[in-house]
């Protein structure tokens, strides 16, 4: 069988001696594994990089099986971030995080489209995290989302007001109140202001706190009950928080 497809790669990895396996995000067959042949060698290396766009046909016997990738480059984003070294951790960074959280073969075509408008921005934005931090967080609450563990911060849930949000529910994943939390605050996990406010300067303790937040429930929503761990890309995008 055959079919035809366009995607980001997520990851690639050595298969024989100049063989490399690919996972890449497709629109209409979700993630899915395939082998390219030569794709180490000097020709092919550059192209089949994690965030490249791409054009693929994928054949095989069966779609359960392994089958073999033809690779077109349609945009090699990842030339874009080389000489940038906190937007490449950024993408090795969500693509990481999506090869280990999301099923093979399962559609989401949203979140395809929330990955190449994320890779669009991160491109736009300065070499700051500051700049890209919130962008970053907001992919993984719409990650969250999109499988099926969305975040409500749009209201406390104890009282329902909409003001001074500060905190998050570790256990319902609600924002909480100042007022509401302050009881509790050495059990909350913290929101941080840019997620509630507009014109908010952001800081670089929101932005750990951001991270903090969205990987507490990567992990226990997306990753754990699956026997997977937080990626080390994803941690280390703690190195650019000073």
């Amino acid at each position: 069988m055959q079919w035809r497809d366009q995607g980001i790669i997520l990851t690639l990895r050595k298969y024989g001696e100049f063989d490399a396996i690919l996972e890449v995000l497709t629109r209409d067959h979700g993630l899915c594994c395939g082998i390219v042949k030569g794709g180490l060698g000097r020709r092919q290396r550059g192209n089949i990089q994690p965030g490249n766009e791409i054009d693929v046909t994928w054949r095989g016997r069966l779609s359960s099986h392994l089958g073999l990738y033809n690779v077109e480059v349609k945009n090699a984003r990842s030339v874009a971030f080389l000489y940038t070294p906190s937007k490449l951790a950024a993408l090795n960074s969500v693509t990481a995080v999506l090869s280990v959280a999301l099923p093979e073969n399962e559609v989401h075509s949203l979140l395809l489209d929330g990955l190449l408008a994320f890779l669009d921005t991160l491109n736009l934005a300065q070499d700051n995290i500051l700049n890209w931090g919130p962008l970053l967080v907001r992919f993984e609450l719409g990650l969250l989302q999109e499988l099926g563990f969305g975040l409500n911060l749009g209201s406390c849930v104890a009282s329902g007001q909409q003001d001074e949000l500060i905190y998050v529910s570790p256990k319902s994943g609600r924002a909480v109140s100042k007022e509401a939390g302050l009881p509790y605050h050495d059990k909350m996990l913290t929101l941080p202001k840019f997620l509630t406010e507009t014109g908010h300067d952001v800081t670089i303790e929101d932005i750990r706190c951001g991270f903090a937040l969205t990987e507490f429930f990567m992990d226990r929503h997306m990753l754990r009950p699956f026997a997977k761990k937080i990626p080390q890309a994803r941690r280390m995008i703690m190195d650019y928080i000073i």
